[in-house]
């Protein structure tokens, strides 16, 4: 049975809507816990083909996918580009522009962290 973090994480993900992405650590807050980046990582890990979740629209707090090349980083960066997103000469997508920032009611956008973000 999972806990109610792995599964508030697994919603937050699914409400991710194509064309947007969401870091590790914004995930991590929304759901209450601002050091849990990693535990999202696994719940990707772990979950995302038994669950259907849009894993490849996590990426890291630099807007980079954290992927190593033949590792998935090329699929994950092919299903962003299909939906719209763009990498600069970095391979870096614009935050600014890309992130995904519910409206207010959904999720857990009272978290006391994400001002921090």
């Amino acid at each position: 049975m999972p806990t109610v973090f792995t599964q508030t994480i697994k919603n937050l993900i699914r409400q991710i809507p194509k064309g947007k992405v969401a870091t590790y650590g914004y995930i991590a807050a929304m759901a209450g816990n601002p050091r849990g980046a990693r535990q999202v990582a696994r719940v990707l890990h772990s979950s995302s083909e038994k669950d259907g979740l849009p894993w490849h629209r996590i990426v890291n707090r630099l807007g980079r996918i954290s992927l190593k090349p033949s590792q998935g980083y090329e699929v994950q960066r092919q299903l962003l580009e299909k939906e719209g997103v763009v990498f600069d000469r970095q391979e870096t997508i614009d935050l600014d522009r890309y992130l995904w920032r519910p409206e207010p009611g959904i999720g857990c956008d009272e978290s006391p962290y994400l001002h921090k973000l």
